[in-house]
């Protein structure tokens, strides 16, 4: 058998075998994590109050479980692609000048730039980091807003109606705010043809003979 045969079966099994993780999170859903204790056992509000607050926090659990879903779909997807296409980046070049009339070491330059591309152009035309960062830092603004609630309510006001009050219009905020980044990050055919040239630029080893 050959060796660059081989080598292309390594390649590959490896890349398929790495992107299970990647498989995994696009096919399950991220479940939020124990709080602890919660707007219904604190001491701080009333019993209205803590009404409306838990309220509104089981209103918010379905959306937090969306957020974090994404993130960690676009986390590893992220991670999955810059470990390959830095490898890519690296190997690409050296293959181009290491192959020989064998075909199987054409057809693993082939594979090699083609993964490379591909991953390239769906992380340009998804915006797959900044999707990531929208979704994490959306997340993690809402839990800092709702500990700093349940720790310090006064740092929203001193009355508890004030405090719950600019507490809902910093949640509401959050929300807005995601969306928006959400929005503007939405691929079109534009970002779609970019990512794709730019990655087969990128990634297609320049077979130009020297001497030419």
């Amino acid at each position: 058998m050959s060796a660059w045969l081989i080598a292309l079966l390594i390649y590959s099994s490896l890349a398929l075998l790495s992107f299970l993780p990647v498989l995994r999170a696009l096919l399950t859903w991220a479940n939020l994590n124990p709080g602890g204790p919660s707007f219904s056992n604190s001491a701080n509000f009333s019993d209205e109050g803590k009404e409306i607050l838990t309220q509104n926090y089981k209103r918010m659990e379905g959306t937090l479980k969306f957020w974090k879903t994404q993130a960690e779909r676009y986390r590893v997807f992220h991670n999955y692609s810059l470990i390959w296409v830095t490898i890519s980046s690296v190997g690409v070049p050296l293959l181009a000048q290491a192959t020989d009339s064998d075909p199987w070491s054409k057809w693993l330059l082939t594979v090699v730039a083609a993964h490379s591309a591909v991953l390239l152009a769906i992380s340009r035309a998804f915006r797959v980091e900044a999707h990531y960062k929208a979704f994490r830092n959306g997340e993690s603004d809402f839990y800092d807003i709702y500990r700093r609630m349940l720790d310090r309510p006064a740092a929203f006001g001193a009355e508890e109606q004030d405090a719950i009050e600019r507490y809902l219009i910093q949640v509401e905020r959050v929300r807005k705010n995601v969306r928006s980044a959400e929005t503007d990050n939405f691929p079109s055919v534009e970002d779609a043809a970019q990512g794709r040239d730019g990655a087969v630029s990128t990634a297609t080893p320049n077979r130009s003979s020297p001497n030419s």
